[in-house]
């Protein structure tokens, strides 16, 4: 298969976990690609997501890598081929570096949960507060900016209304709650929003109050955690000022698991957050 320029975020996800397999069984690059008949810079560029593989060779990579996890061979097998072009690769060249990443990310995603300490999760904005926050950005963006953003984000909205959606929790401070981007107006539709979103089966919405404790566990930095089709194939992503930045490495996998079910814990459950979100509403004048 051809060399791919330049890999996506789930093509290059493909290649690091051929890595850590061929680690695990302690073999370099090199003595692999020996054992494939190929040379170790084809083995490199596999590893790099920058040459396509084929489920066949991903099977023999794993069998002569012992690795005899079933669930987590057959996932691999599943994201090779050549590069398939989603709608959002129209946007790589418009907005900031991992912004299309994400969009896959979560096109493919197999459940998410979203903690949030100041914004309301970008799938559940109205189009108003979405606008309202790009255009508040520092430095400030450009108006084509705002739109190419704006756009972006109503397009990622889709995971949540196509046919069996994935599994959506979102557990927002009550901080991200109180902001009032776009004035009276957006706020009280971006509340009821949320209530709409809250009543969809595959929905759920919880709130972290100020009131006994509101805090979240760790640094409180917002971030989704992504659900693969197997655990070693979660991804986190989080809020950076350049754009976002993706960790799937196994201990900071591990570490954002443990905080997002300390956020969970600490949260109130999707009736009362409901009320609460009702609360909030009728305080809006």
């Amino acid at each position: 298969m051809p060399p791919i320029n330049p890999p996506t975020l789930r093509q290059r996800r493909l290649g690091s976990e051929l890595r850590k397999l061929r680690e695990r069984a302690g073999l370099s690059s090199t003595a692999a690609a020996a054992r494939f008949g190929f040379q170790q810079a084809r083995m490199s560029m596999i590893e790099a997501g920058r040459h396509a593989v084929s489920a066949d060779r991903v099977r023999a990579m794993a069998r002569n890598y012992s690795c005899a996890d079933e669930g987590l061979v057959d996932a691999l097998a599943a994201m090779t081929g050549g590069r398939t072009r989603g709608w959002w690769d129209e946007y790589r060249e418009h907005l900031p570096v991992g912004f299309a990443d994400l969009a896959e990310v979560e096109h493919h995603a197999c459940g998410i949960h979203a903690c949030l300490v100041i914004h309301i999760p970008g799938l559940l904005q109205t189009p108003d507060h979405a606008r309202a926050v790009f255009q508040d950005a520092a430095p400030p963006l450009r108006a084509y900016e705002v739109e190419h953003r704006l756009s972006h984000r109503m397009k990622r909205q889709a995971i949540l209304y196509r046919d069996n959606p994935a599994p959506y929790t979102a557990i927002i401070h009550e901080a991200a709650l109180r902001m009032e981007f776009g004035g009276t107006a957006t706020v009280r539709a971006q509340l009821q929003h949320l209530l709409s979103m809250s009543e969809m089966d595959h929905v759920t919405i919880r709130v972290v109050p100020f009131a006994g404790g509101g805090t979240f566990p760790g640094t409180g930095q917002s971030f989704d955690y992504v659900f693969g089709p197997v655990p070693q194939l979660d991804t986190v992503q989080l809020d950076v000022a350049p754009g976002c930045r993706f960790v799937d490495a196994d201990a900071e996998l591990a570490k954002y698991r443990a905080v997002a079910e300390r956020m969970e814990a600490t949260s109130l459950d999707p009736v009362r957050s409901s009320d609460f979100i009702h609360g909030l509403l009728r305080g809006v004048r």
